[in-house]
């Protein structure tokens, strides 16, 4: 699956907006990212969680024991990736502001995990998550997303590849400092997170 047929998906779910947004992150964009519209369709999730498993390396998804999302935004993306790989796929919370294994699901050291997130733009979420795996004995073997918007790969310092199915450019601001064009705009906060002020 290339890249314009990804993003092709996403506009058609309409899971790809343009305008002025603030992100959970407390950034402002000119894109949105809702990949809840386009993973609440079975086919197309499937679609793109085969796409992603074909391009791991063969011995990366060889090697794939399980795959771990954060929630909310991942619980669907690590469902559909952990059955496009054959594997079993959990997800983690935040209890009291700190990411958590819950819902009974353990793992035991040493087991290979592929972290995996709908959207990137700051890494945040699933560097908790890796954090945590790692803190728990796991081996982390990479990231995947659906998008990349960060520009980079986040997780370079941590030692881990970074699979996208798309690397959007997504322009980011501080609410404080914005581009031209965007000074009187008003932003929509698309998201489900509340962003804390």
């Amino acid at each position: 699956m290339n890249q314009n047929e990804v993003l092709d998906l996403l506009r058609e779910s309409e899971a790809l907006l343009e305008g002025h947004f603030e992100l959970s992150s407390g950034l402002h964009s000119d894109r949105y990212f809702q990949c809840a519209l386009v993973l609440c369709d079975p086919p197309r999730a499937e679609r793109l969680a085969r796409g992603l498993v074909e391009s791991l390396p063969k011995d990366l998804r060889e090697s794939i024991q399980v795959v771990v999302g954060p929630a909310l935004g991942a619980v669907t993306w690590a469902h559909e990736m952990a059955r496009a790989l054959g594997v079993r796929g959990m997800f983690t919370e935040r209890k009291d502001g700190v990411m958590t294994l819950r819902r009974g699901f353990s793992l035991a050291p040493g087991t290979r995990v592929l972290v995996v997130e709908d959207v990137l733009t700051t890494g945040g979420s699933a560097r908790e998550v890796i954090t945590l795996l790692r803190d728990l004995g796991l081996e982390v073997l990479g990231v995947g997303s659906v998008v990349n918007r960060s520009g980079h790969n986040p997780f370079e310092v941590d030692g881990l590849p970074l699979f996208a199915l798309a690397e959007v450019e997504a322009r980011t601001w501080s609410k404080d400092a914005p581009p031209p064009g965007f000074e009187s705009d008003a932003a929509v906060k698309p998201g489900s997170r509340p962003v804390a002020s």
